[in-house]
């Protein structure tokens, strides 16, 4: 190398790498085929596709909750094939996940169920409230912390489950049809809420099977067809 030039910096590694991946239940089916693509660090990026088209099973790969038959799965710089089951715990306290139904647990409070994600990585009481009390507060629900999680309307709900996503400080967030089950004004709030997320830095993969979202917000798309990759590009933004 010349005197004075510049030395080349290394290409930074993808937060999530699929490279020829697939997914096969028994011979001859296949839940995903040949499946590659790569998400960097503050890309939000929408998966879509019909019902079976293999969004949950890809999604399921990326928090270690399946693995590839073949092919590489990569998420946050580890191998999911090659994870010893001891290990799997480690890279989920840095993947949140969120999902269409909110799975909050009815006999504890908004601050609860959003701390319960703290408490089993054994973090201090002090940290743990003043953590809880940020993530809520994000989310506009901190006034709400001791509230039973019952008497919250569907998007306070899904916005205690985004919370709960959020209070570990993940790298990737994968949301699994999170407005399925809200009306269209509060589908536009839960994602503006999650494509704060990605501003932040944080890698955000949402699985719909709603266009019109996707085309709200003009972000890169995966389209999935009966296992395969069928598309992927940056969908142009509709105005609203």
């Amino acid at each position: 190398m010349a005197f004075g030039a510049a030395t080349p910096t290394p290409a930074r590694e993808p937060l999530v790498a699929l490279r020829h991946v697939s997914k096969s239940y028994r011979a001859g089916t296949y839940a995903l085929r040949d499946v590659s693509f790569e998400v960097g660090k503050g890309e939000l990026v929408f998966l879509t596709g019909a019902s079976g088209a293999g969004k949950t099973t890809l999604l399921r790969m990326l928090f270690a909750g399946e693995r590839p038959s073949t092919g590489e799965v990569r998420v946050l710089g580890h191998d999911v094939a090659r994870l010893r089951r001891r290990t799997i715990p480690a890279l989920r306290r840095r993947v949140g996940v969120v999902f269409q139904d909110f799975e909050l647990l009815p006999r504890m409070n908004v601050e609860e169920n959003v701390r319960l994600a703290l408490d089993v990585r054994g973090v201090p009481g002090r940290e743990a409230r003043a953590r809880v009390f940020s993530a809520l507060k994000q989310v506009g629900l901190h006034q709400w912390r001791h509230q039973d999680p019952r008497s919250l309307s569907g998007g306070e709900q899904q916005r205690v489950a985004i919370a709960r996503a959020l209070v570990g400080e993940p790298s990737l967030l994968l949301a699994d049809e999170p407005t399925g089950n809200l009306d269209p004004a509060l589908t536009i709030e839960i994602m503006d809420l999650i494509a704060s997320v990605a501003a932040r830095g944080t890698a955000v993969i949402v699985a719909t099977h709603d266009l019109a979202l996707v085309g709200r917000h003009g972000r890169r798309t995966l389209r999935l067809d009966a296992g395969r990759l069928a598309g992927d590009a940056a969908l142009e933004r509709v105005s609203v």
